[in-house]
């Protein structure tokens, strides 16, 4: 009697292992690469006291906060593409890092700008030409989330 309990416990035990080996495997879900980052924009200071950032993914999402604000925009292919000459027209990528104003100067705009993989930083009596393109199409692009005209004249003469 014995051995036949045992007998019967083993058998339980190999057929419940058979049965959990029987299961179908759930398939992995597929998830779409998160977006990259195709610009990274801060833009402080200055008289009226800005404290905002662009994020451009390069999905066309733009995430747009300043100190009241933190809103989303979608962006066109186009407007991606548009951002994208801007940046190889003003040879971003053979600008210096950094473009500091006079010591003394007061009230002036940082600026911050990220685009594969180069920071320049710049402060407004000392951005480079080749920069104020960029800075103008960043305002630009900034004023549609925050809700304010854009701080230079030049953005306003720029395509929409």
């Amino acid at each position: 009697m014995k051995k036949s309990l045992v007998i019967c416990g083993l058998l339980i035990l190999v057929m419940g292992m058979v049965a959990g080996c029987l299961g179908s495997k759930t398939p992995p879900i597929s998830r779409p690469p998160a977006p990259a980052v195709l610009v990274d924009y801060f833009r402080t200071g200055g008289f009226a006291g800005f404290n905002d950032r662009l994020v451009i993914f390069d999905n066309g999402i733009a995430v747009v906060s300043s100190r009241s604000i933190n809103h989303e925009i979608m962006l066109n292919q186009t407007e991606i593409t548009h951002i994208a000459e801007i940046f190889n027209t003003s040879q971003f990528s053979i600008l210096e890092g950094n473009y500091s104003a006079r010591p003394g100067s007061s009230d002036l705009i940082k600026y911050s700008v990220r685009y594969q993989n180069k920071t320049v930083n710049a402060e407004d009596t000392a951005l480079p030409s080749a920069l104020q393109p960029v800075i103008d199409e960043l305002n630009r692009v900034l004023t549609l989330g925050v809700g304010v005209e854009p701080t230079s004249s030049l953005a306003s003469n720029l395509p929409r």
